[in-house]
């Protein structure tokens, strides 16, 4: 999409755009520069649209962001709306400039812009770092994460998502703004681990190992940051968005869970 500049035929005629594409994190980083890539992915295609579709009378824009404008951790207290961007990488501080050109879009023509800011987004084919979770909990061995229970993650389900996407667009009133999404039920590593071995029928001896320890042996081989994601905690609070919309999330994690666990089980 990137070598794309005119988007005017793409959105002629629509009632609505949900822009869910973008450059998310790369394993193994090929781009001289990881911000230019980034920006040149994520903020100014995402402009581009949306300036098309304002000029094309589009009424309601749909932006899915990422709770990694906000930051990357938590201590006891849910990011909001409120919170002062915070991003620490490339694709967050790309996400940021997206919102930020979006507002100002927002501001000088009538169409509705809606931004959704959501964490890891699970689901059947979800890849990265949940289908590397997937892989190693489907097994009969037994895992170094039941000793991490005092994290607690907001994820969003797929099928969630969605249901969102579809509130905001058939709402009555056109309810602009940023928002923070979530399945609404935080849970620990642990918890996170003991759902998905049940729901593959994967059952193993259980293994504490405290997450500071955890930590330390990360550090020693250079994975502190994959360490914070399963240690750490990264909570969302997803109230605003529930009230301006009356939504509720049709599915619970544990459905959600159960439906990964079953798409990914069907490709054994």
């Amino acid at each position: 999409m990137t070598q794309v500049q005119d988007f005017s035929s793409v959105v002629d005629g629509m009632d609505a755009v949900i822009h869910l594409a973008a450059r998310v994190h790369m394993m193994r980083e090929t781009a001289t520069d990881p911000d230019i890539a980034f920006r040149q992915a994520n903020r100014d295609v995402t402009q581009r649209l949306a300036q098309a579709a304002a000029e094309a009378g589009v009424a309601r824009f749909v932006f899915l962001s990422s709770v990694k404008v906000n930051g990357e951790q938590t201590s006891g207290v849910a990011f909001s709306e409120r919170d002062a961007p915070a991003p620490e990488d490339a694709y967050g501080r790309s996400k940021r400039d997206a919102e930020d050109a979006l507002q100002k879009i927002a501001a000088t023509t009538k169409m509705t812009i809606t931004t959704l800011r959501v964490p890891l987004v699970y689901g059947p084919s979800v890849r990265a770092n949940f289908a590397a979770l997937l892989r190693i909990c489907d097994t009969f061995l037994p895992l170094p994460l039941d000793g991490i229970t005092n994290n607690r993650r907001s994820l969003l389900f797929l099928g969630n998502l969605t249901h969102a996407i579809e509130a905001v667009i058939s709402a009555a009133a056109a309810g602009g703004g940023t928002f923070l999404l979530s399945d609404g039920e935080d849970m620990s590593t642990a918890e996170l681990v003991g759902h998905l071995r049940y729901s593959l029928n994967r059952h193993a001896p259980r293994l504490v190992i405290p997450a500071s320890v955890l930590e330390s042996m990360a550090a020693l081989v250079g994975k502190q940051a994959a360490a914070q994601r399963l240690c750490g905690s990264l909570q969302v609070d997803s109230t605003a968005f529930r009230q301006a919309f009356g939504w509720i999330p049709p599915f619970s994690p544990a459905q959600g869970i159960a439906a990964t666990a079953a798409a990914h089980c069907a490709t054994r």
